[in-house]
């Protein structure tokens, strides 16, 4: 098991909860049907912050990496829907992923995940990406967990969108992305204090200023899946 192809979206933002409500069913019943009819998305789910916290986490299992320049998925981008169009504004402090799938081991629909945004220190890529492709196969076959994914951004060459306009504040990206699935939640906690802890990433390579967090599945759909 693994990531649905060799590239990914991944999407973090905040969503107060007046708009909770609306927004889980706008997506779930517009946009992830909307999205996964665009030629190379393959699935997508999305979480939310398992302390209760107006978190939300998506990520979107593509074909190729080129699917985030397409013909078909801009023209989606560029033509919100009266919903999307609405609820746009309410996606605060938005970061976004385009990614290049690094490595993948394992479920990635589970109870919970991890997500750790993250970058390496000067001259300690080749170093960190060794030590996490490590550290991914050791978690992936741990009890309590279920994979492992590591994700790397890189920005497609296209211009602003008309979603993006509608947010306001620029998107922020993120660098590197390790997602750790687990079917029992709290392996994750403990990992985040021990080999998944700062320190333990900055030994691998990572830089300073690593974000992370912990998620609970909310919903997730395949192209098969839509009637």
């Amino acid at each position: 098991m693994a990531l649905l192809g060799p590239a990914a979206l991944a999407m973090w933002w905040d969503m107060a909860p007046k708009v909770m409500e609306d927004f889980e069913n706008w997506h779930t019943h517009e946009h992830f049907p909307e999205r996964l009819r665009i030629p190379g998305f393959r699935r997508s789910s999305r979480w939310t912050s398992a302390d209760g916290g107006e978190g939300i986490f998506v990520l979107y299992e593509l074909e190729s990496y080129e699917v985030l320049s397409s013909i078909p998925y801009l023209a989606r981008l560029n033509a919100p829907t009266p919903w999307s169009t609405r609820l746009m504004p309410h996606h605060r402090n938005m970061v976004r992923s385009q990614s290049h799938v690094l490595e993948s081991r394992g479920a990635v629909i589970t109870r919970q995940a991890m997500t750790i945004r993250l970058s390496p220190a000067g001259g300690r890529s080749d170093e960190l990406l060794a030590g996490l492709k490590s550290l991914i196969n050791e978690l992936a076959d741990s009890q309590g967990f279920a994979g492992a994914h590591l994700l790397i951004h890189q920005t497609p060459d296209i211009a602003q969108t008309t979603e993006q306009k509608i947010r306001g504040a620029a998107d922020k990206v993120a660098d590197w992305v390790l997602v750790v699935c687990a079917y029992e939640p709290k392996v994750l906690d403990v990992a985040s204090t021990a080999k998944l802890s700062a320190d333990s990433l900055e030994r691998l390579g990572a830089g300073p200023g690593q974000n992370r967090a912990i998620y609970a599945l909310s919903c997730s759909a395949a192209l098969a899946e839509l009637g």
